[in-house]
């Protein structure tokens, strides 16, 4: 029996794992997909929030505030991605700049350092690309882009190194109480834990619902996005606002850590849990919004277009903790915007809940730091030269356009829960994600898989099951 079962392997998930691998505890993550990040946590803005949108008082603006000060540290000890980039909320009408002003009081309230508002003019000092239409914005220097991928991965390996276990592949579909323990099935296994965490983003409501009579619903929410080759990613350096009206949110503008421009989300409520679908309607609103805020969008620059899912509570807040009629059964749900900013809070929350409960001992020889896989195009050519020399497979490039090497991948496969998938791969290097969206790239990749694998390259797969890359040979005699 393990002490805690952590459900799902998004960011929220993981970084519970993480805080709780620092104590002696059996601990298991149990993720229904094949690999970790493969929801939410894969299709978001990639925003560090600086904190100033939630109502003060709220969770969302407790653990936003507390996530966004983690940063820092977090990045440098777990090596991903993380920039302070600053954001700016945009104001067209003169009469709104009253309704900068609260946010900006809001914001205080809830801890955010150093906002203030500039005019239209210093803003386009700062931003040239801002349309002449912007008349005031409120600035928070604190605000950030981060790689969505590299933190929930980071989270994971470092988790998974100091002990905590990963089962995938597991879709549960039924919890029970027995005893002290609960009973976790997939229809095919059961598992036993004295605790559960549910991190299951827009299935925490069917999870919390099998064993609470406190029913929540959780609506998926979709944000449809475009991504711009690299080409566009300096057309603005700050991530870019609207301020909320009758209207809406609006639509935000953004570099990304890797360089590029993502545009986005529009917000539609639908019942389908796994529509990630694209839509012309969506794009249509998305390019339209964006043109408000900057100036000539370089349209012939967009290489993909994608959707996410938000998990958007019934309560207006995230629910976080112990479920009143199910001890031991902690939520983690809802955790919509700004969940990717708050992750590493609401791990902390969640620790401090099961530790206080379990009074578990912390362990002397928690590893806190990681490395994150060689970008070989980021090194010097004396670096270069030198990792060459030691390992040859580095100087053989794969993926042109983001220029990831064979020696990248080989790490991405063999590192602590390797990839075994072309998007496993994709996400931990960025094979694929560049200008041709993996159009070159693809065959040399499903081979180098399979030969680490030790599996046929028909076997190999995009996602896991039902996802193959090839259907069969062109040659009966290959």
């Amino acid at each position: 029996m393990y002490d805690v079962l952590v459900i799902g392997a998004g960011v929220v998930g993981t970084a519970a794992a993480r805080e709780l691998s620092r104590y002696n505890l059996k601990l298991c993550v149990l993720e229904k997909n094949y690999d970790v990040n493969m929801g939410t946590s894969k299709a978001n803005s990639a925003i560090i929030h600086a904190g100033f949108d939630a109502k003060p008082g709220s969770l969302k603006a407790k653990l936003n505030v507390m996530g966004n000060l983690m940063m820092d540290k977090l990045s440098e000890e777990l090596d991903f991605e993380f920039h302070r980039n600053g954001s700016m909320v945009l104001c067209f009408e003169e009469e709104n700049i009253p309704k900068l002003e609260d946010l900006r009081i809001q914001g205080e309230k809830n801890g955010v350092p150093d906002l203030r508002i500039i005019s239209g003019d210093e803003a386009r000092r700062k931003e040239p690309t801002l349309t002449d239409d912007v008349k005031a914005v409120l600035y928070a220097p604190t605000g950030g882009i981060v790689c969505p991928f590299g933190m929930n991965l980071a989270f994971a390996e470092n988790a998974y190194v100091n002990g905590a276990e990963f089962k995938f592949n597991f879709n549960v579909k039924s919890i029970r109480k027995e005893d002290n323990a609960f009973i976790v099935s997939d229809g095919r296994e059961e598992i036993k834990g004295k605790f559960v965490v549910n991190a299951a983003g827009v299935y925490s409501d069917v999870l919390n619902n099998m064993v609470s009579s406190s029913k929540i619903t959780v609506k998926p929410r979709k944000g449809e996005y475009l991504l711009f080759d690299k080409t566009a990613g300096e057309k603005v350096r700050s991530t870019i606002f609207q301020l909320p009206t009758k209207l809406g949110k609006g639509i935000l503008v953004t570099p990304t850590v890797h360089g590029n421009l993502l545009v986005g989300p529009n917000a539609l409520d639908i019942d389908d849990k796994e529509d990630v679908t694209t839509t012309k309607e969506g794009m249509s609103e998305v390019i339209e919004k964006a043109a408000l805020s900057v100036k000539n969008l370089p349209m012939n620059m967009v290489i993909t277009s994608f959707s996410g899912l938000r998990a958007t509570g019934n309560s207006g807040d995230f629910i976080i903790g112990e479920a009143e009629d199910a001890p031991g059964f902690i939520n983690a749900a809802g955790i919509e915007s700004p969940g990717l900013s708050a992750s590493p809070a609401v791990g902390i929350m969640i620790k401090d809940i099961i530790v206080n409960k379990l009074n578990a001992d912390k362990k002397d020889n928690f590893i806190e730091k990681r490395r994150g896989i060689i970008k070989f195009s980021e090194l010097s050519n004396e670096e270069k030269q030198a990792l060459i020399e030691k390992q040859p497979e580095y100087g053989n490039i794969i993926c042109r356009c983001e220029m990831v090497t064979e020696g990248e991948i080989l790490d991405a496969i063999r590192r602590p829960l390797g990839a075994k998938t072309l998007d496993g791969v994709k996400i931990r290097t960025r094979a694929g994600m560049g200008r041709c969206q993996a159009g070159f790239c693809t065959p040399k990749t499903v081979a180098i898989i399979a030969k680490e694998m030790n599996i046929s390259p028909l076997e190999v797969t995009k996602f896991g099951e039902g996802s193959k890359v090839l259907t069969g040979l062109n040659k009966e005699n290959i």
